[in-house]
């Protein structure tokens, strides 16, 4: 089955050349000029993932992933021609799985659809084990329903945040340094990286942990990177 990508950006001329890369990559090509449209389209659809230009007439890309994050967890790629790391880590604070700054490279970009989509499948997949759980004190994946829960209560992940998760739970006590979660979740080189697992680390703590600050299972192992905490 083919994917579907929809592709959302007011450059007409963008979007008709990412168009041709797509097509030539055998995915299914959905496009939107606008956010207002992007939604509709969005809701229309279904759609595996989603690229996404920041800077766009009647709602701008922010808006648009606040929206979808509402009620999807549809990976998201900004197209950006802002490289500052702050607005890197904005798009990634309001809920985007990556960032490509353009211009940008066709195979770079086919890359990092083809990770984020397998990623998202995956997540999306359900596994034919009889007992498929991993358990940290309060905190509970089942890995067969992608279900997540602390102290008996659900929490809600992105697909790159469940994945880092059950990467870290299955390791409990290994510390993982910001490279190594990078490599093992992304599946490429660690090159570049920025804060890129930093916001993701801190999204998680956010949603598992009852004071973020003083936190009970991810712990920060200064210098050195992340680990769950071997719960008694």
């Amino acid at each position: 089955m083919k994917n579907n990508i929809l592709v959302v950006d007011d450059d007409r001329e963008i979007v008709e050349a990412i168009e041709i890369y797509l097509l030539q990559e055998d995915f299914n090509v959905y496009k939107a000029y606008d956010g207002e449209e992007a939604i509709r389209m969005l809701k229309a659809n279904d759609i595996h993932l989603i690229l996404l230009d920041i800077m766009m007439p009647i709602m701008d890309g922010i808006h648009v992933a606040l929206k979808v994050r509402e009620y999807s967890s549809v990976p998201i790629i900004f197209l950006s021609a802002k490289s500052e790391d702050a607005d890197k880590i904005l798009g990634l604070n309001i809920g985007a799985d990556d960032y490509i700054t353009k211009p940008f490279n066709p195979l770079e970009l086919i890359a990092r659809i083809k990770s984020n989509i397998r990623r998202y499948t995956s997540l999306g997949s359900i596994s034919v084990s009889e007992d498929n759980k991993f358990y940290a004190g309060g905190l509970v994946i089942d890995d067969d329903t992608k279900e997540v829960t602390v102290e008996g209560n659900p929490v809600k992940l992105t697909p790159i945040e469940y994945n880092i998760l059950l990467l870290l739970v299955k390791n409990q006590g290994r510390v993982f340094s910001i490279d190594q979660i990078y490599e093992n979740i992304w599946e490429e080189e660690a090159i570049g990286v920025d804060n890129t697992v930093a916001v993701h680390i801190r999204h998680i703590r956010e949603k598992i942990e009852i004071n973020p600050k003083e936190p009970r299972y991810l712990k920060v192992v200064w210098g050195v990177g992340y680990k769950i905490e071997k719960q008694n």
